[in-house]
């Protein structure tokens, strides 16, 4: 049996040590760069753990901040129930067993027209 992996991103509290407080400061360091990011994808960068990261973006935040991977990326086991994205709440009431859809909200029933 292999070990599951999750990761926490540390992007945030490495810019905090590094004196840079505000997302609107990295977004001139990127651009020097080459990487021309809106603000909200600077933000999010920062704010949020990105699901996907260009290895290019990586090693220019590396750069930025003058870290290491592991100071940005801390690897941790999974746990074992993962909390569903939002908008993607499991369906109360609704049980797997009879065949129906569980993730999302309802959808409703195909209409069945008849010829006249």
């Amino acid at each position: 049996m292999s070990l599951k992996l999750d990761y926490r991103w540390h992007l945030r509290r490495v810019m905090a040590n590094r004196g840079m407080y505000a997302t609107t400061d990295l977004r001139p360091l990127l651009a020097e760069r080459g990487f021309r990011l809106s603000q909200s994808q600077v933000y999010r960068l920062v704010a949020e753990r990105p699901a996907r990261l260009n290895l290019r973006v990586l090693m220019a935040l590396i750069d930025i901040l003058d870290c290491t991977m592991t100071d940005l990326i801390e690897p941790v086991p999974a746990s074992g129930g993962r909390r569903p994205a939002a908008g993607n709440r499991m369906s109360a009431g609704r049980d797997p067993a009879e065949g129906e859809r569980t993730a999302g909200p309802p959808r409703p029933k195909r209409a069945n027209v008849l010829p006249e």
